[in-house]
């Protein structure tokens, strides 16, 4: 139980440092972009509902085909963490999107008892086009499938990303 609370509390700590936001500098180099997380970026009902939607049936994707594709070897019960993105807020274009992934895998010592756990986290960047906006984001990912559309400008999925990721 305690080694696995040390894996929580590593995958939690990277999630919340990819979630920082970050500065950037603008085109015309004198103003500076401020990025948040979409999650507060989002004001209006129907666009954090889809949000929440959406990451809803990501993670519910993730877990149908997870025993049958990533969950295989010695990390076999690999957890999706959160999908986060940052945004530009003045813009609404997206800086990145990052999906994190814990796991562990976990050895009997048959002489002590002792277990020997080995923790591993995934960040997985989605592959966005350049310019991609939030609300084009919810449109390509809405419905009960998020993880097999194609996302915005591309000819890829976040599926897509997973597989060079994981």
């Amino acid at each position: 139980m305690r080694k696995s609370n040390v894996l929580l509390r590593a995958a939690v700590a990277l999630t919340m440092a990819i979630a920082a936001p970050s500065m950037a500098v603008a085109a015309n180099a004198t103003q500076a972009a401020e990025y948040v997380e979409v999650g507060s970026y989002l004001t209006d009902d129907a666009e954090i509902n889809a949000w929440y939607e959406m990451q809803y049936h990501l993670r519910e994707n993730f877990d149908d085909i997870c025993g049958d594709t990533f969950c295989e070897g010695d990390y076999s019960n690999i957890y999706a963490l959160r999908f986060r993105c940052s945004v530009e807020q003045s813009s609404g274009v997206l800086g990145r999107c990052v999906w994190v992934f814990a796991a562990s895998n976990e050895e009997v010592d048959p002489a002590t008892g002792k277990i020997q756990v080995t923790p591993k986290i995934w960040r997985c960047r989605s592959p966005l086009a350049p310019g991609t906006t939030v609300s084009a984001l919810l449109g390509a990912l809405a419905g009960e499938r998020p993880l097999y559309a194609k996302l915005p400008g591309t000819s890829v999925s976040i599926y897509d990303g997973l597989i060079d990721c994981l």
